[in-house]
């Protein structure tokens, strides 16, 4: 068995008795606030103007024809792939009709045959309507051809009247009952089609990869057509519709950036204006204008958002910039740590304007530009005072 040496067994009793003594501890520094200027920024003046997040894509699927729903795929906030089926509505009196549709169908497909046949037969073999009539005679169509049709021929409109024009009359006769089985045909296949055309609204499909936003149906429910059945959004993207004041258009294009807030978590992100519709509301006097939002941003259609349009009209003025995490609140009211002339920390409140960039804010009041602030001040005061100046 080893033993430490006599030098490192007295420094380690050294360093036992003066922990003892001075109750001195060796603890990690806490890290020291970080200490900026408040810098100068020049911008125009911005009005704030209120929003709506909405999809990118939403769609309100409605149903096409009466009856009751049988299924709904599933519930609010459920998500599906294209051409998966949301909504079905009940089908069996469609079905039954559809079987009617076809026996008819094949109805006049039998009627066509025949008429086929018979057409033929009248081309092929024609019929004497005088001679075949008369009973007793084993060779109708001999006794027609060497006595009936001469005895026309000398005595017109006697006994059977022309036989040329008998003849045309029998295969017009037949060629029209063709044409009529053909069409009973088309009636019934067009009959199919169209009780296809509504099981097929029957069935509400995704038109794209998206969620369920909102049911207005459930289970059992009997609709009629137009009657909404759910409303359905792809959520991937996500955007900002806002009636902007006409004056304020100058100072938007499509493509431009421009500070929007989110209700969420008060999230500052740049929104890039999408759309601008090209007529005014006549009553508001305001164009609608679409904001795309950055991709993952928090949030979901309905919430309140916020927009900060450039008035390109008001004069340009410098004003101070600070950083967003050097604002603290107290109720509703924001806040900033300055470094006084004694060197210690004061809280101080201020007004605040537009975000100029993302983490940056604008000051309208409370400070000055070249005054030390806290960018990062601790949750814990550490014995700041807390009273405002």
């Amino acid at each position: 068995m080893k033993f430490p040496s006599p030098h490192r067994t007295c420094a380690l009793l050294t360093t036992f008795f003066l922990t003892l003594v001075t109750g001195v501890h060796a603890q990690p520094q806490a890290p020291q606030p970080q200490i900026i200027t408040v810098q100068p920024a020049r911008m125009g003046s911005s009005v704030t103007i209120g929003g709506t997040v909405v999809a990118h894509k939403q769609v309100t699927l409605t149903a096409q024809i009466p009856g009751r729903v049988e299924f709904i795929a599933g519930k609010e906030g459920d998500r599906f792939k294209k051409d998966d089926v949301l909504v079905t509505i009940d089908d069996d009196q469609l079905l039954a009709m559809r079987r009617q549709a076809v026996a008819e169908y094949n109805n006049a497909l039998a009627e066509i045959q025949h008429a086929h046949v018979m057409y033929q037969r009248e081309i092929i073999s024609p019929r004497s309507r005088s001679i075949t009539a008369m009973p007793g005679f084993g060779m109708p169509s001999l006794f027609d051809q060497m006595f009936t049709r001469p005895m026309q021929s000398f005595m017109p409109g006697t006994i059977g009247g022309n036989p040329e024009f008998e003849r045309y009359t029998d295969i017009y006769s037949q060629n029209v009952r063709l044409r009529e089985a053909y069409n009973r045909l088309y009636a019934a296949q067009s009959k199919i089609e169209e009780i296809d055309a509504k099981l097929r609204d029957t069935r509400s499909f995704a038109p794209f990869d998206g969620v369920i936003v909102k049911k207005y149906v459930e289970v059992g429910d009997t609709v009629q057509p137009g009657q909404p059945l759910i409303d359905y959004a792809d959520l991937t993207y996500l955007q900002i519709k806002a009636d902007v004041p006409t004056r304020l258009l100058p100072g938007l294009k499509v493509g431009m950036m421009v500070p929007a807030r989110i209700d969420v978590g008060n999230q500052v992100v740049q929104a890039r204006v999408a759309q601008i519709y090209p007529a005014a509301d006549p009553q508001r006097h305001t164009v609608t204008v679409k904001f795309d939002l950055p991709e993952g941003v928090k949030g979901g259609p309905g919430m309140y958002a916020e927009v900060m349009i450039p008035d390109v009209a008001a004069p340009v003025n410098t004003v101070p910039v600070i950083p967003d995490t050097a604002v603290i609140w107290r109720g509703s009211l924001p806040a900033v740590y300055v470094v006084g002339q004694d060197g210690k920390p004061h809280l101080r409140l201020i007004r605040l304007g537009d975000f100029v960039a993302p983490g940056q804010v604008s000051v309208l009041s409370g400070l000055k530009i070249g005054e030390r602030i806290y960018a990062t001040p601790p949750q814990v005061t550490m014995g700041w005072s807390e009273k405002p100046e």
